[in-house]
């Protein structure tokens, strides 16, 4: 059993355009005095991280390392979900995504997205090659989607289409995750609606065709499984050797007589399924943190700011002492110890009537 790390907060939900929310140094203090120990960076913004020159210098890396350390705070990972969602879309989403990516690239200006997945490709293997540069060994994103429309199997899907969709999506981050193993990076796909990597099943459809690689691992985070209805606890009993990321976040499931999983489009404060603020949701954190320190997880335990009611303010000061309240020393001796006969061969053969 190891420890795990933390408290530690993912900066995206954050930034703006206001002090202390609109630069490294500000929001850096602000975390710190709240009492969180690491920082997970969006790579996209600039404000935060130069993708480009981390992926180039390790004298920048060091200089943002020492700079961090400073504040009494380390950098848990890059994040690149924008990108990586761009790896695989669906022509239906291509409007949406432009906003996350260069115009240059976009398919208003293109008509197609083979230009922005070059680029998305490019951001990856730059944020690979940085986290190698500053010292991290995970990293956290999106796989992107070609057949999220068609989850629901109505009309009738074409024989073979989900298989199909699987086998480009490994295709397209094979070398993607290759270029992370040689940087010695764990890849952990953030499990959610809207990818086609949404739970254990499809994680699975997209190991096989990756034929098990070993950096495609888990970003685990419950409250996506919660507006699954999926057993989030026991995902860690299936999956723990491919969760090497966590993401500390809460949500709640209320059903009613009017809508369920889908919530008829309603908007996030009105749905069956919300996030919340730790603490606020239903996740059981407890049983979380103490079967990934059963399973020997020593990474990071990150909070993911969501919530359709509180403020990211609240929300991220009761953040840290939440998440430090849940954090599992664990144990070097078993409890038992006081009464323990020692080693012995001969006195266990002669327990067992063998002499």
């Amino acid at each position: 059993m190891k420890t795990i790390q933390g408290p530690a907060i993912f900066l995206a939900q954050f930034m703006g355009d206001e002090a202390p929310f609109n630069s490294l140094d500000t929001i850096a203090d602000y975390m710190s005095k709240l009492g969180y120990k690491g920082v997970q960076l969006p790579s996209w913004d600039s404000r935060l991280i130069d993708l480009s020159k981390a992926a180039e210098s390790t004298t920048y890396c060091d200089e943002l390392k020492g700079k961090l350390a400073d504040k009494g705070l380390v950098i848990t990972e890059l994040s690149t979900h924008l990108q990586g969602q761009l790896v695989a879309a669906h022509p239906s989403y291509h409007a949406l995504y432009d906003g996350f990516a260069p115009a240059n690239v976009s398919t208003a200006t293109l008509g197609n997205d083979k230009k922005r997945r070059e680029w998305a490709k490019d951001q990856l293997i730059l944020a690979a090659k940085a986290s190698k540069n500053l010292g991290l060994t995970t990293h956290v994103g999106f796989s992107g989607a070609l057949a999220w429309p068609y989850l629901y199997p109505w009309p009738q899907r074409p024989a073979g289409m989900i298989e199909t969709a699987f086998k480009e999506l490994a295709k397209r981050w094979k070398p993607i995750l290759n270029v992370f193993d040689d940087c010695g990076v764990d890849y952990c796909y953030e499990l959610h609606p809207g990818e086609d990597l949404f739970d254990g099943t499809t994680f699975e459809m997209f190991l096989d065709y990756l034929k098990g690689h070993p950096r495609a691992c888990i970003n685990y985070d419950p409250s996506h499984f919660v507006l699954q209805c999926l057993d989030y606890k026991a995902f860690i009993d299936i999956y723990h050797e491919r969760i090497k990321a966590f993401h500390v976040k809460d949500a709640e499931f209320n059903p009613t007589g009017k809508q369920g999983v889908y919530s008829g489009y309603s908007s996030w404060a009105n749905r069956a399924g919300r996030f919340r603020s730790l603490g606020d949701g239903q996740v059981d954190f407890k049983a979380i943190f103490s079967k990934l320190a059963q399973y020997g997880y020593d990474s990071w335990a990150v909070l993911e700011w969501e919530c359709c009611i509180k403020s990211s303010h609240q929300g991220a000061a009761e953040g840290a002492p939440f998440i430090q309240k849940h954090l599992i020393e664990v144990t070097e001796r078993a409890f038992d110890d006081f009464a323990s006969a020692g080693t012995d061969e001969t006195l266990n053969k002669k327990i067992l009537g063998l002499m």
